[in-house]
């Protein structure tokens, strides 16, 4: 049983790690026949029982578990790589540097 479990922690780590990298993801994207990524496993990806896995990882820091975001009902929440000032004519990016 705990070989079994071992495995399902590397498979679900070695998952996480080729198809986000350090990058945010949901747990949702996870259950997506491409497993949260068309590029990167095209349509063989999904996941399946990973949440003991996922949460092993997350106790261990090896994932950071971050919050959904929320605001007040009926507004809308998105995450961006960069930060975005949003005015009355234009749209500025204030977070690009020379990496991007």
């Amino acid at each position: 049983a705990r070989a079994a479990a071992d495995a399902e922690l590397e498979e679900a780590a070695g998952h996480i790690n080729k198809t986000f990298g350090t990058l945010a993801f949901c747990r949702r994207w996870l259950e997506r026949d491409d497993g949260g990524s068309a590029a990167v496993n095209g349509s063989n990806g999904q996941q399946t029982k990973y949440l003991g896995a996922l949460k092993n990882l997350c106790d261990n820091n090896i994932v950071q578990a971050y919050p959904p975001l929320v605001d007040k009902a009926g507004s809308y929440v998105s995450q961006y790589e960069h930060t975005i000032l949003l005015r009355p004519t234009c749209k500025e990016v204030i977070s690009r540097g020379d990496d991007y």
